[in-house]
């Protein structure tokens, strides 16, 4: 009976997504639409972006990430295409897309609606075989935030996602996903490769700007947002 009524219920909102024009958007690939950017944000494609990439940076991360970087496909979809990235980068070829990243259309589905927290982004991480090691921003504190994702970002073979939110950098919107590629420690900044790519180019954000975003509540999981430590697993 109440598997019954949860059915029937799905139902429903199924047809009133449908209906009300929100399904359409939820599915639909973000149009090109290129947002301003706050002064304190250095863009990649500008000349001091690239200098700061190309003079000391710790940036071995930077080439097999863009290599294998994709834009997010649905509105939602930034912890998915963060994850496609680093997985596929992880593994030096593009097995995975994004229309093949779930296992099962429940999970994707809520996700396109609602997209997922950092406990769920790093429990997504591991179903593909990867080790996630997720860290709450409650849980550590700007210094140890810098020096674990400074160290990572020096390694080959291991990455790092910031769940962070954008209205605290100036940005548009407000929860996000995306992968860091890259450490100035001549300016402090971290290399942020926004998978949001029709509204935001890859931005060098301040350590302590980043862990201001990074350390704000999120609603959905009752936490704050984070980080997740990403390495190949034994599987």
């Amino acid at each position: 009976m109440r598997k019954t009524a949860l059915a029937l219920a799905l139902a429903a909102t199924v047809l009133l997504l449908l209906t009300g024009g929100v399904w359409q958007a939820a599915f639909t690939v973000p149009a090109f639409d290129p947002a301003p950017l706050p002064e304190r944000l250095v863009p990649l494609t500008a000349a001091e972006g690239h200098r700061l990439l190309t003079e000391g940076a710790n940036s071995v991360d930077y080439a097999p990430l863009a290599a294998m970087f994709e834009a997010q496909r649905r509105p939602a979809f930034c912890g998915v295409a963060s994850s496609i990235t680093i997985l596929n980068a992880l593994r030096g070829d593009r097995r995975l897309s994004q229309r093949t990243f779930f296992e099962d259309w429940a999970t994707e589905l809520r996700v396109t609606f609602s997209g997922m927290t950092l406990d769920e982004l790093g429990a997504l991480l591991r179903r593909h075989g990867a080790e996630a090691q997720v860290i709450h921003a409650e849980e550590t504190t700007l210094e140890e935030f810098r020096i674990k994702a400074r160290e990572n970002l020096s390694r080959a073979h291991d990455y790092v996602l910031v769940n962070y939110q954008r209205a605290t950098l100036g940005q548009r919107e407000g929860g996000h996903i995306s992968p860091l590629a890259a450490y100035s420690a001549a300016t402090d900044r971290f290399l942020v490769l926004d998978v949001a790519a029709y509204r935001y180019p890859p931005v060098w954000v301040r350590a302590a700007d980043l862990w201001n975003a990074i350390n704000t509540h999120d609603s959905a999981s009752g936490r704050t947002r984070g980080m997740v430590l990403v390495a190949l697993g034994t599987r």
